[in-house]
């Protein structure tokens, strides 16, 4: 799986809007196709990518987790969260800071299948979640085995095909949401990446007997061109 990829610290603001710069270009191909000159290019000249380097984070995923905890309030000092699909630990660090997990008061538990370095505050897990051995591995890491927080902004590699992408994706927050279900506290909140699509409607009706606010979000982190949102459930309840 591919993965990513505040309270006046370093999370504080984002790129300066505004702000002018000039374009940056690439004057060879060195070898590159035509579709990596352009991401380079883009990566370039992304003023969040630019901020993220300023900042210390280890992503511009950074941002758009920053931008959804200030709007809707999501961690929370003492809190336990999940972050499935967490290299290279944008939002691990994001969560290590809000729910002050350095100076012990919350705690951080971090999984992906790729290497990822370590983060003060967080327990990291190199394993795929859709092993399964996965969720029993997590488990024994929360303490009473029980979280506040689910977080996941897993994505499979693209195939280009819209509809194989989206249903890829789907399946993973499904898998997400399964998790969460089993380990998630009363009153427990999930954030999940999901696309823009017609199939999430099974997953959103799941959501909403669970949960008691259910909505999607799109930072403003989140590209305009991409059909990238995130769903998020707050208020977890057990279903009767």
């Amino acid at each position: 799986m591919v993965r990513r990829a505040s309270d006046g610290g370093k999370g504080a603001g984002g790129p300066k809007r505004g702000a002018r710069s000039l374009k940056a270009r690439l004057k060879s191909a060195g070898g590159r196709t035509v579709s990596q000159q352009r991401w380079l290019e883009r990566q370039l000249n992304d003023p969040y990518v630019v901020a993220a380097r300023s900042a210390g984070w280890r992503s511009r995923a950074a941002f758009k987790l920053i931008e959804i905890d200030d709007r809707h309030r999501l961690l929370k000092p003492g809190q336990t969260v999940v972050d499935l699909g967490a290299a290279p630990g944008g939002w691990t660090q994001v969560a290590v800071e809000r729910v002050k997990a350095v100076a012990g008061r919350g705690r951080v538990i971090a999984i992906d299948v790729l290497e990822m370095g370590s983060v003060p505050g967080a327990t990291i897990l190199q394993l795929d979640f859709l092993d399964e051995s996965a969720p029993a591995a997590l488990k024994a890491l929360l303490p009473g085995g029980r979280a506040d927080v689910v977080l996941s902004d897993m994505a499979m590699p693209t195939t280009g095909h819209t509809g194989t992408d989206h249903l890829r994706i789907i399946g993973l927050a499904e898998a997400a949401l399964e998790f969460a279900r089993e380990v998630l506290a009363p009153g427990g909140a999930f954030l999940c990446k999901v696309f823009q699509g017609g199939s999430e409607r099974d997953l959103l009706a799941a959501l909403k007997r669970d949960f008691a606010h259910v909505r999607h979000v799109k930072p403003p982190a989140s590209r305009k061109e991409s059909a990238e949102l995130y769903v998020l459930a707050t208020g977890f309840h057990k279903p009767e």
